[in-house]
């Protein structure tokens, strides 16, 4: 076994490790941590593919910036020592089924598909190629699609702190 394949399972395993961990933890702020954790291994995947830059926008813009977003907004709209309530039986078994399912025909889908190499040429990809397209706003240009991002992420942000300061007001008239 070569140190790539060794790699790809470990990365391949943090991932389901770490995912399985996210959607099965009750505390919230452990929920992110571990999110987190998924977030890097998906990078390490992109470095191993050789995509650089999108393995350094996964860690930037994912592991780095949204994950300080989420926590923020956990430290600000929840309680940290907040434990949600225990998921009953019925729920996990429809959850499991799901879960299944979607393997089932993720599975039958790429094993159904014939993959061929494309012949076409690919395109430059040096940092000042990728740079005009990051700002462009043309057909293909990104900045259009990272500004709505920021604004949705600011929306957000606003809206739950508009949500926490509303329960802290009512708590204390209430209280």
């Amino acid at each position: 076994m070569t140190f790539n394949v060794i790699m790809f399972y470990i990365f391949s395993a943090t991932i389901i490790f770490f995912s399985v961990l996210t959607v099965m933890s009750r505390k919230i702020l452990r929920t992110a941590i571990f999110l987190l954790f998924v977030l890097v291994a998906s990078a390490g995947l992109y470095f191993m593919l050789n995509y650089k830059f999108l393995a350094a926008v996964q860690l930037l813009l994912y592991a780095g910036g949204i994950m300080v977003l989420i926590i923020f907004s956990i430290m600000l709209t929840h309680n940290l020592a907040h434990k949600f309530e225990k998921i009953p039986f019925k729920k996990h078994l429809l959850g499991l089924i799901a879960a299944v399912g979607g393997i089932a025909i993720t599975l039958f889908t790429i094993l159904q598909h014939k993959f061929f190499t494309s012949s076409e040429v690919s395109e430059s990809t040096d940092v000042k190629t990728i740079g005009t397209k990051l700002i462009s706003y043309s057909k293909d240009g990104y900045a259009l699609p990272f500004e709505l991002i920021s604004i949705l992420l600011l929306a957000v942000m606003v809206g739950a702190i508009v949500i926490a300061k509303n329960r802290k007001e009512d708590k204390h008239t209430n209280g």
